[in-house]
Parts: structure tokens; sequence; C-alpha cells
């Protein structure tokens, strides 16, 4: 029986830098507090939790004065920074790179704004990310899911289109598509490919893994919007994948009439989570046999 890691799953530069920057301030000692769930995943929150890591809303953060607050990577809006100066709060920013370059490219669009143009970003309304790159803009970009939603742009009227980081380049390629077949000749379109490499070549990495096994289990917490395009991909390469939180929920039905095993996972997915998994099925084969 094969069973492997695969070697290109696991946190983004983005996410590494973050955990980093947050295990060397709880070594100082003293309060860090976290503005929502450092990476979408359950496991890896609590094991930095039990460092001293406190998760936060930004409610809660209304109330709290002179503490550390850290920024997780995806980025945060204008208001967030505003607040934390206002209440003589430290911010560790661990904002990714690439997140914050976005941002800044977007803020320059809007404050160079001509009349009547359209700051689009595609992403996932509500995300992190895209709240803060809808910050930028004061509230006034429109956010689309899909090419399917080109409909609540006004199609008279200049449209500059960004995307969010982690989306999947195939639907941004159709939207740009579809709006160029659509726009008014009179009106100007521009997009920017702001979608990161680290993460859009997982895609068709992540196919050929599954590809390669009988069976793949695919590592992610239930709130990872990367993890369900990723595992989306998983399932269609290779219908004997499963999504997984943590070990415990391999079922050993799932390894039958198989000669090879493959575990992979999200951006937000530690390694040392798949390793736990890759010693439960070696454990489950045992009792099998």
């Amino acid at each position: 029986m094969e069973i492997e890691i695969d070697n290109g799953s696991g946190f983004c530069f983005g996410v590494t830098r973050a955990i980093g920057k947050a295990e060397e301030e709880l070594q100082k000692g003293g309060h860090l507090y976290c503005l929502g769930d450092i990476v979408h995943n359950g496991k890896e929150c609590d094991r930095l939790q039990r460092m001293g890591l406190v998760t936060i809303n930004h409610k809660t953060m209304g109330g709290i004065r002179h503490s550390k607050v850290l920024l997780r990577a995806h980025g945060e809006p204008p208001s967030t920074y505003k607040l934390a100066k206002e209440n003589d709060i430290e911010i560790i920013d661990a904002t990714c790179p690439v997140v914050l370059h976005l941002q800044e490219r977007i803020k320059k669009e809007y404050t160079n704004s001509e009349q009547g143009k359209q700051i689009v970003i595609f992403g996932k309304n509500g995300h992190a990310e895209v709240l803060g790159l809808v910050g930028q803009t004061e509230g006034t970009s429109i956010v689309i899911e899909s090419a399917d939603e080109i409909g609540k742009l006004d199609l008279n009227r200049d449209i500059y289109l960004y995307s969010q980081t982690t989306m999947p380049l195939d639907e941004f390629r159709r939207i740009v598509e579809r709006i160029s077949q659509s726009i008014s000749p009179s009106a100007k379109f521009q997009y920017y490919d702001t979608i990161c490499r680290q993460v859009s070549n997982r895609m068709p990495h992540i196919r050929d893994f599954a590809q390669r096994h009988d069976v793949v289990l695919f590592v992610c917490g239930k709130k990872s919007s990367n993890g369900k395009v990723l595992f989306k991909e998983c399932r269609n390469a290779n219908e004997r994948s499963y999504m997984i939180d943590t070990a415990s929920e391999i079922e050993s039905r799932w390894l039958q009439d198989c000669e090879s095993i493959g575990i992979c996972g999200a951006t937000s997915t530690p390694k040392w989570l798949m390793e736990e998994c890759k010693v439960r099925i070696e454990q489950l084969l045992g009792c099998n046999e």
C-alpha cells in the first residue's frame, strides 16, 4: 500500500508568515489577540490558542485598549487601523504582502477615480480579504462571484476589474471574456489578473495528484474558501475523494480495494495534520489485516 502526502499542499507563504509572527509574539509573553481565525483550520487555531493566542472579532476589538492585535494574512480595511489608533492598540500586521499590494492598487485606483468609473472585485461576498479590498474604496466597489453576475454592472460605464487573490483563474478569464463581449463600445474596460499564482497553480497540481491515486483524502477546515475550491477539483479528478477536518473522521470503508492513497489539503492545512492522517490510515489498515 502506498500512502503519499502531497508536497504541494499545506500553508501558503502568507499563512506561514502570519503564524510565524503569532508564535514570535507569543514567545515574548503577555496578551496577543488575533482579529478573526488566524487560519481557517480549527486544529491549528486550537494549537495556537493553547500557546496563548486569543481570537476576537471586530465588535470585541472595539472594547480593547492598550493591547496587541495581530491582523491575519487576509488583510483588513482602513477602518480597522483607525480603530486601533483610537484605542491605543499595537497592530502586529501579518497581512500577506500579495494582498497588501492589491489593497494599495485598488486604493490608488479609487483615489484617482474618474467620474462614473466602476471598480469591480471578483471574489466571495463577505470573505475577509474581500472586505479589506472593498474597504479601500469606502464600500463603493462591486463584488461579483462569477461570470453569471455581470448583470450587476452598468455596461455603459467604465469597468476596472480586480480579483481576490485566491479565486479560480478559469472563472476570472470567463468574466473577462463576458464583459469584453458585452460592454458598450463607448466604455473602457481594464482588467488586472491579481490572483496569487502560489494558490492558482495548485489547481492543476492537485488535479494530477488526485488522478495518481485510488483514494484521496483532502484535509481541510470547514471554513476554508480555498479548500472548497481545491476539493471540488479533487472530486472532479477522482470520485473517491473525501474531505475531512481531522484524522478521526477517516472511515476504513473508504480504504477498501485500493493500492494507493493520497493525502492533500488547502493553503490553510498544516503539514502536521496531514501526517496525523497518514498515521491514522496505517492504524486502520493494520486493523483490517
